[in-house]
């Protein structure tokens, strides 16, 4: 999947919303905790732990909705570091049920706050891969949903979110 338009969209929007909010200091950690909560929100939303539970997932348009959540702050962490030359979604080896790739992909998420370097981006990008492929996202369906999820970001900074 090609990502130079999206972090082309993330990009512009970061800088609306720290124009819009007088931001005016380094909000790594910030956005980092960020995808974290987004990340372990689908998780709640597919219910694949919830061991104890009869209810299916939620429908496929939510899940989505909440995968391109964390999707922008993956983009946005990149985009501070100076990764988001990165054009093509990474291809790697992963697999596992859902609940382990959630845990491998938090696991990623917290190892690239700290080292901070392509490698360990470039990991995060490869798990959220296989979430998707293991979701049955297709990258048309992640791109769409990502340009009006962009789309509804700006309105709600316009509204004061």
């Amino acid at each position: 999947m090609e990502l130079t338009e999206l972090f082309m969209m993330q990009k512009q929007l970061d800088v609306y919303i720290v124009e819009n909010n007088g931001v005016e200091r380094e909000v790594f950690r910030e956005k980092l905790l960020a995808l974290t909560v987004e990340l372990a929100e689908l998780a709640n939303e597919t219910r694949c732990f919830k061991f104890w539970s009869q209810k299916g997932p939620s429908t496929k348009p939510v899940l989505i909705e909440e995968y391109v959540d964390s999707i922008h702050f993956l983009l946005s962490l990149g985009i501070l570091k100076g990764m988001d030359d990165l054009k093509q979604w990474p291809e790697g080896e992963e697999d596992g049920d859902l609940t382990e790739l959630f845990l491998r992909t938090q696991r990623a998420v917290l190892d690239f706050g700290e080292r901070q370097d392509r490698a360990s981006y470039e990991s995060v990008w490869i798990l959220y891969r296989a979430i998707a492929e293991t979701l049955g996202f297709t990258a048309d369906e992640l791109i769409q949903a990502y340009r009006e999820k962009n789309e509804e970001n700006y309105a709600r900074q316009q509204r004061g979110y």
